[in-house]
Parts: C-alpha cells; structure tokens; sequence
C-alpha cells in the first residue's frame, strides 16, 4: 500500500499542518529556537513514517516507525514547555495534545502489525 493512504501517515500530517499554525503566534526570539525545534518533531513523524514504509525489512520498517514515535513524545514534551511559557492557549494544547495521542494509538498499532510479518 502507498503510504500516502495510510491513515497514520494522514493524521501524522495533520498533526503537522496543526503545529505550524499554532507556532505561528509564538514570541519571533523564540523562532530559532523552540518554535524550530517543534517544527522539526512534527515534520520528523510523517517523514519517518514514509521512510520506513519506503525500507525492504519489516524490521527496517518498524526502526523508522520508533524514530517517528520518539519525535512524537518528545513533540509532547515541547508542547507541555510552550504551555508552560503561555506561548499556547489551553484550546491550541489540548488540540495538539489530542492529535499526538492519535498519531500515538496509529503508530503504535503499526508497530504491532510490522511485528507480526
């Protein structure tokens, strides 16, 4: 299957396009700095997704889907600081929050499937 149809590549795009808007209100001193930082998590998860889709192993498959799971929990961890600093409303993190945690959910039943092959 094409991985620009599978759905955790769909969500984890989503998830992306969702962190690009709500950085766009950050503070600019932060714009090399935290708000890059996010950007570059959110765009590692797709990006890692279709790398491992594009491998020849399963297991080379499954290496890119840990990565892609990693930068989610360490976008989690970024989101949580920019609350922190009121860079976020309550809205814009509980959104972003709620997105993460189904890229989580896909990612993790990826893994499982890849695992079973």
């Amino acid at each position: 299957m094409e991985y620009t149809k599978l759905e955790v590549w769909i969500e984890s795009r989503k998830l992306a396009n969702l962190v690009y808007t709500v950085t766009k209100n950050f503070p600019k001193e932060e714009l090399f700095s935290l708000i890059n930082q996010i950007r570059r998590c959110a765009v590692s998860v797709p990006s890692n997704i279709a790398e491992g889709c594009g491998r020849q192993t399963s297991k080379e498959t499954i290496h890119f889907l840990h990565i892609s799971r990693g930068s989610l929990y360490e976008l989690e961890t970024q989101i949580y600081l920019s609350l922190d600093q009121n860079y976020l409303s309550t809205n814009d993190f509980e959104d972003v929050l709620q997105q993460i945690q189904i890229c989580k959910r896909l990612i993790n039943g990826f893994i499982n499937y890849y695992k079973k092959l």
